[in-house]
């Protein structure tokens, strides 16, 4: 078996929080959240990364990111492009969103020959999960089954007092294994609770902070990309008539639904870690003063990699 590589989702603008959110500091050294994220990866058996990126900020982030991780990791970069669909198929005209975690993904589809796990470039994911999600890689193999899995946290640790969120909500069987995800895209603290709304705030619907949620977290064979390749006309299809300029195609579906036809299953680790996020420009001094008390703490060094 190949060591589990690590995959970063690293395409997105933040749109709602204003440039490129994954090169912004948030400690005095000028590390990013993925310098943090990179740091425990490594920690945990991680040797190479591949950063997913828009060609148009390759240069930037190479220069930000890439070279000083490459002292540390091997590097590589797949390039999400819109314009990257199967034949017969055409962007909407003024389209200019992306297709979502599932195609950004597939964007590493030739550059990944074994199990890895796939992460977003704005989250604190935790020094835990790392290990939890490695070494689960490292010890299972597809069998009669796809063997995914990923590491799940509590929604009540994943909302934002700043605004709404969108999470992946799971049902988990008796066995830690996953059920299915519902992507939910608008999740605010409301009424002294949590709740979450799919028209707009005409109505809401409550939901437990106790929830399990997918924070983009997930480890993988590589049986998952040519099953994102094959589904992706069949989203097409669908997506194109019903919301032909937001339509997504998310990881999280493509997981439900290969877990529905029985072809897969997913083990749902539970991380300890806390985790962190910098969705609006509001959540970052609760970040840099969360990090600050790990390196005080000695989770971290004051000064990261460069006491590697």
């Amino acid at each position: 078996m190949n060591k589990p590589v690590l995959v970063i989702m690293a395409a997105g603008m933040g749109s709602r929080y204003g440039g490129l959110k994954q090169m912004d500091p948030v400690d005095s050294e000028g590390h990013i959240i993925m310098d943090f994220s990179m740091y425990d990866a490594k920690r945990a058996g991680f040797d190479k990364v591949i950063f997913i990126i828009k060609r148009e900020f390759e240069e930037g982030f190479r220069e930000k990111v890439g070279k000083r991780i490459e002292k540390y990791m091997e590097v590589s970069y797949a390039f999400q492009d819109i314009g990257n669909i199967p034949a017969g198929y055409e962007v909407p005209e003024g389209r200019v969103k992306p297709w979502g975690t599932a195609h950004a993904v597939l964007s590493c589809i030739d550059q990944v020959d074994g199990p890895f796990a796939v992460i977003n470039a704005d989250d604190y994911y935790g020094r835990e999960a790392f290990r939890l999600i490695y070494d689960y890689l490292s010890a299972h193999e597809d069998d009669e089954k796809y063997r995914y899995t990923m590491v799940g946290y509590l929604l009540g640790n994943t909302v934002t007092d700043n605004g709404h969120v969108s999470r992946g909500i799971c049902e988990i069987n008796m066995q830690g294994e996953l059920i299915s995800v519902e992507e939910r895209t608008r999740i605010e603290k409301r009424d002294g609770g949590i709740a979450f709304t799919e028209d707009d705030g005409k109505t809401w619907t409550e939901v437990s902070g106790d929830a399990v949620v997918s924070m983009n977290m997930w480890g993988f064979t590589k049986s998952i990309l040519h099953e994102i390749r094959d589904g992706f006309p069949a989203f097409l299809d669908k997506g194109l008539k019903s919301n032909p300029m937001k339509c997504e195609y998310y990881l999280p579906a493509v997981v439900s639904r290969l877990l529905e036809e029985g072809k897969a299953t997913a083990a749902v680790l539970k991380s300890a870690d806390k985790w962190y996020g910098i969705t609006y420009k509001e959540d970052k001094p609760v970040v840099v003063a969360a990090l600050q008390k790990m390196k005080d703490d000695g989770i971290y060094p004051m000064h990261l990699w460069e006491e590697e």
